[in-house]
């Protein structure tokens, strides 16, 4: 967890999911970087049902920061590495109890180093990869740090409310890694 180390060394949430998969390290990484690996139709509703407010709020003419933008995703996530057949991390900066997610834009791993996070969250979301037996255990981890007491008791509140959409987004997205990892095995 090199990665995840560097970028988030302190942390006051986190989650973590794990499962096996019957393949090298590297060949599940690289099932876990595939965008359309990490593109879950259960996530696309879950994030399209948490949006909905914000979204019908500017089809009745209200103001509506998520009206032009594309619903949220990996996409959004700041690359901040892989570590070999270890390890692959992304990050996060906003404040994510706001309706609209409050993101913050990160050019780079260097950009997400630097942020101050005073007033807004910093998540990491990693994937771990180690071998065990004759294939891989395969973890992923979610660190969130608040900049300042205020962030986190926001920050607080929105994961008790998401915590258990979280948990099983990131418990199918280990299951589309395995599922892949198996189906490129049978092609």
């Amino acid at each position: 967890m090199e990665l995840m180390d560097r970028y988030l060394p302190r942390y006051q949430f986190a989650e973590e999911h794990s499962l096996f998969v019957p393949a090298a390290p590297g060949i599940v990484l690289d099932a876990a970087s595939r965008p359309e690996v990490v593109d879950d139709p259960v996530a696309r509703h879950l994030i399209a049902l948490r949006e909905l407010p914000n979204r019908l709020a500017g089809r009745l003419g209200f103001a509506s920061a998520l009206q032009q933008r594309p619903a949220f995703s990996l996409e959004e996530f700041t690359p901040l590495g892989r570590d070999g057949d270890r390890e692959l991390a992304f990050g996060l900066a906003g404040r994510f109890w706001r309706s609209d997610y409050g993101l913050v834009p990160l050019p780079d791993a260097s950009a997400f180093a630097a942020l101050d996070a005073t007033g807004i969250a910093k998540l990491v979301l990693n994937f771990t990869a180690l071998t065990e037996g004759s294939g891989t255990r395969l973890t992923t981890r979610t660190r969130i740090w608040c900049g300042d007491e205020t962030s986190r008791r926001r920050f607080n509140l929105y994961w008790l409310l998401i915590r258990p959409a979280s948990g099983l987004i990131r418990r199918r997205l280990l299951r589309r890694v395995h599922d892949a990892v198996l189906g490129a095995a049978r092609a």
